[in-house]
């Protein structure tokens, strides 16, 4: 069987941040599977707001069909807001999946009782409106956002660990969620240490995206 060829697309411009989403997006590919990294050539270092979000939008409209050039089976926009997916759809014939699209439906998986936890609050509305385009608006019982500065929060892994942790925790023991899904590629690492400690499902969108992107890469080849 001929190995398949996935891009991992960061709709912000920075590298190591694409190469720790590679990092963890490795760990959950199969056998036959092969995945590389691509960073945004342009826009914010990190998508915090809503200009933020529709300026990667265009970004990724334009360097997602260059990066398809490549030769690759399907292609993955590892931003939680999914920006420029559904533009791609149009454009590429390869499959296109967002780490939001994933990750939110892993967690609602079932009809299952799910929140977003992640440190943006300026992206509260979008998070929301991506649940409903996605179709799990009914069983999202609350967007977690991290208590404290965001900046100085996620410039620690241990801080950042501390802050979704607690978040989590509130989002299971307050509002009843029975999954949660961490809400940004960048918050990957983290997610994967606080995994352990909580009594329900975590779902790292990086990894799930992956999980759906083989899916859909071998359907359209069978």
């Amino acid at each position: 069987m001929l190995s398949k060829r996935i891009a991992l697309l960061n709709p912000n411009t920075n590298a190591d941040t694409t190469q720790m989403m590679l990092d963890i997006a490795k760990q959950a590919l199969t056998a036959g599977v092969q995945i590389e990294g691509r960073t945004a050539p342009t826009g914010e270092s990190l998508i915090v707001d809503e200009a933020a979000l529709a300026a990667a939008v265009l970004v990724v409209q334009n360097y997602g069909v260059k990066v398809a050039a490549e030769g690759f089976d399907a292609l993955i926009i590892a931003g939680f807001g999914d920006p420029g997916l559904l533009a791609l759809r149009e454009r590429l014939a390869i499959p296109v999946t967002g780490i939001a699209e994933a990750g939110i439906s892993e967690a609602a998986a079932g009809g299952r009782r799910y929140a977003i936890v992640t440190t943006t609050p300026a992206l509260l509305d979008s998070l929301r409106r991506t649940a409903e385009q996605y179709g799990h608006a009914d069983t999202l019982v609350s967007v977690r956002i991290t208590a404290g500065d965001m900046m100085h929060t996620m410039q620690s892994t241990t801080r950042l660990a501390a802050a979704l942790l607690e978040s989590c925790q509130q989002a299971t023991r307050l509002d009843g969620a029975e999954a949660i899904v961490i809400g940004g590629g960048p918050l990957a690492s983290a997610a994967q240490i606080i995994a352990p400690q909580l009594g329900v499902p975590l779902i790292e969108p990086v990894a799930a995206a992956v999980r759906l992107a083989v899916q859909r890469c071998r359907a359209s080849s069978s």
